[in-house]
Formats: C-alpha cells, structure tokens, sequence
C-alpha cells in the first residue's frame, strides 16, 4: 500500500509542480569568477537577490526565471575592492542599483540539462546571455516540517565585462574581459 501512495504521488508530481517557485535566498548563491593579472582567479558573490520561477508546462518549455539582484551587495572578501566595484568605474551601484534577468526561452537538452537565454540587464545595458541550465526535481521537500515542493537549479553561463560597460577603463591584462557566472540554489513552491 506504501508503495501505491509513492507512486501516486509521483504521478501527481507535474501537475503539483506547476505554479510560481521563489528562490530559497538561504540556499542559493550568485558568484562570478574573473581572471586577475594573468596568472590567477579573483571570485565574489552577491549578498541580495531575490528570484523566481514560473511555468505551466511539465517539460518546463513555458518556464519564465527572474532574478533581480542589489548589485551594492557585491563581496570579495577585501573592503578596498568591493568599494572599487562599486563606484562608478565599475557597477556604479547609485546609478544602477539593480541588475535583472529574465529568460526568454528554456529548451531541453538532455535529461535535466537545458539552455536557458534571457535577457541580461547591468548597468543599464541589456545583452542576451545563454546560460546551461540543470534542475533537479521538483521533489517533495523531505522535512516533514516543510509542505512545499522544491527543486534545485544550478546555472553557469561567460559574459564579457565590456559588453556591459564594467570598468572599460581597466586594461583586461589586469583584470579579464571574460567573466564566469555561476548561479545555484533551491526553489520552493508557493501553495
């Protein structure tokens, strides 16, 4: 009888999981990895995000994520730099304190692998960004405190810095036109 309510549950799975997720801010995490001099890697992260997703679709084709993200929230781990990437040379968080992304298409792959393109906005200037998506789930959330479903999503997509106008004046023999972006987290569904 155990094994008829586990499988009906999983066959109720898609129609369950549709709906509105919200980013599990306390299980995700937005970092970038840009080269330094030449020789080296320097790696941050974003401290405020907020993130969601939305899909009707068991094959998630109609998925819509948004991330909106507090780009003063920027950290390295050394004051100096953070202060730097934040003024106006770089993310000029005053004038632009948000950057967003929105997809526009998700198409599948191979099991949980797809490409997600979105629109990418920093500083003001929108590129269109592919990004090799993974998702793992939806599962029930196996706290028996917690009813939502959630799911696991990890993201991972270069940018060039310049595209969007992040530091143009600093020689790319310092710091790399290439950034990696990796973005990872837990959502859950809304009831």
């Amino acid at each position: 009888m155990k094994s008829l309510s586990i499988i009906a549950i999983f066959i109720a799975l898609p129609w369950i999981a549709s709906g509105q997720w919200i980013l599990d801010k306390g299980h995700s995490k937005f970092t970038f990895i840009v080269g330094h001099h030449g020789i080296s890697e320097v790696d941050g992260y974003f401290k405020k995000f907020e993130g969601k997703l939305n899909y009707t679709k068991d094959d998630l084709s109609d998925a819509v994520f948004e991330v909106n993200v507090e780009t003063a929230s920027i950290n390295t781990d050394l004051e100096p730099r953070d202060n730097h990437l934040r003024s106006e040379d770089i993310f000029d968080v005053t004038k632009f304190p948000t950057m967003t992304f929105k997809s526009t298409s998700i198409q599948k792959k191979i099991g949980n692998q797809y490409t997600l393109q979105g629109d990418l906005t920093i500083k003001g200037i929108t590129k269109s960004v592919a990004f090799d998506l993974t998702v793992n789930g939806p599962v029930p959330n196996p706290n028996p405190n917690a009813k939502a479903m959630q799911m696991g999503v990890k993201a991972t997509a270069r940018i060039r810095r310049l595209d969007f106008n992040l530091g143009s004046k600093l020689p790319t023999m310092f710091v790399t036109d290439e950034i990696e972006i990796r973005a990872t987290g837990e959502l859950n569904k809304t009831l």
